[in-house]
């Protein structure tokens, strides 16, 4: 009885944290169920992840420009437009697939810096700021294409990007339709988030901190673990991890870091939570302004080439809607709208949970207008939730 007693508090004080988990289990579980098991499958896991990689991706910095109290609606005709530019500067100018990456990149973070510029220097308000971006990059877009129409990209490396699996291990010949390397890569990362927990726990017991009772953490660990695991199983019985998938995953794992472990992430959240007290203290907002916008515009340059990339071309309609599905992504991930809360790890499993809506009712053959209506709903609900669960406490 006390374990029971102990999770419903945990669960209770952590119900944004963990309530994007549990949505997303429940969706699986019930997607497996009305498909027989082809919704769980490794095939459609496989392209269920990389489908999701381009909005995730965009989520991860959406989310972060909602903390700050910000939005920005130019993300998806910007990845379209700069995917367009890494596709030109392949096919026609003949540049190498290592100069346009880094390139794109950095056009990216200044195109970026724009909106950061109007909302932290002008003092326009950010909807109105990338709203004109929205417009410009539409037509950008058409400018770059009008003469071609559909660019088609016969790189083949830049095109594995959004296609391509990364290489199994070779010389061995147990479990051959087995991915190898990849359970290799899903037990190292088990290891590792189960050693990270341990210590993180140990340490905030040095500092008397408040930690998990030792049976709700054990079942956490368990859990995690098993999802892992699992995920990891599935998709080494088709053809592995995808590139897509490990570039997904670094980016959150990279902002995950900066925003938990550095000083620029408690600044960003402390911008968020009150930016005059945080003024006052000493940090510079209209920086993290700058420093915000500007990662939000690299991310849309990366999730434009994953998008070209899994294309293998560049089109006149790339990025239509992808603002809205990264939008989405970060409030169903858990950020608030108020600002100053939020997790990048949120918008992973934001992502997840639309296109697992999403791939579930293709599978189950329900037409496009009732997939809206029900991801509307499905977004309506977390930001119900969050301003509920935002004035009880």
């Amino acid at each position: 009885m006390s374990f029971i007693k102990d999770l419903q508090k945990v669960l209770k004080q952590n119900i944004r944290e963990y309530g994007m988990f549990i949505a997303l289990f429940v969706i699986w579980v019930i997607f497996a169920i009305l498909t027989d098991g082809i919704f769980v499958s490794s095939r459609n896991i496989s392209n269920l992840l990389n489908q999701t990689g381009y909005i995730a991706v965009l989520g991860v910095g959406m989310t972060l420009v909602i903390v700050i109290r910000h939005i920005d609606l130019s993300v998806g005709f910007l990845a379209g437009f700069l995917g367009a530019v890494a596709a030109i500067a392949l096919v026609f100018w003949g540049w190498p697939v290592l100069l346009v990456l880094p390139a794109v990149l950095v056009l990216g973070l200044l195109l970026g810096f724009v909106p950061g510029f109007l909302v932290a220097r002008m003092g326009i308000p950010a909807f109105v700021a990338t709203l004109a971006g929205w417009l410009i990059y539409r037509g950008a877009i058409l400018v770059v294409t009008e003469k071609t129409g559909t660019i088609i990209i016969p790189n083949d490396t830049f095109n594995a990007i959004g296609n391509g699996y990364i290489p199994d291990i070779p010389g061995l010949g147990f479990l051959p339709e087995i991915h190898k390397l990849t359970l290799l890569l899903g037990l190292a990362a088990i290891v590792l988030y189960i050693i990270g927990e341990i210590n993180g726990r140990r340490k905030k017991q040095a500092y008397d901190f408040e930690v998990l009772p030792m049976n709700v953490f054990v079942l956490k660990l368990f859990f995690v673990s098993a999802i892992v695991g699992g995920m990891t199983w599935v998709l080494a019985g088709y053809n592995g991890l995808s590139w897509t998938v490990v570039v997904m995953l670094l980016v959150v794992a990279l902002y995950h870091f900066v925003t938990t472990r550095t000083v620029l992430g408690r600044h960003i959240y402390a911008v968020g939570g009150n930016p005059e007290a945080a003024e006052l203290s000493g940090v510079n907002v209209k920086n993290i302004t700058y420093v915000v916008f500007g990662q939000m515009g690299m991310l849309s340059a990366l999730s434009g080439i994953l998008f070209a990339s899994r294309l293998q071309s560049a089109t006149t309609t790339a990025g239509t809607l992808f603002e809205l599905d990264a939008i989405a992504a970060a409030f169903v991930g858990g950020v608030s709208a108020a600002g100053g809360v939020g997790k990048v790890t949120g918008a992973l499993i934001g992502a997840l949970v639309m296109a697992s809506l999403t791939s579930g009712m293709n599978l189950m053959s329900i037409g496009i207008s009732y997939q809206y209506m029900v991801r509307g709903v499905v977004l309506s609900a977390a930001v119900i939730f969050d301003v509920a669960t935002r004035n009880r406490s």
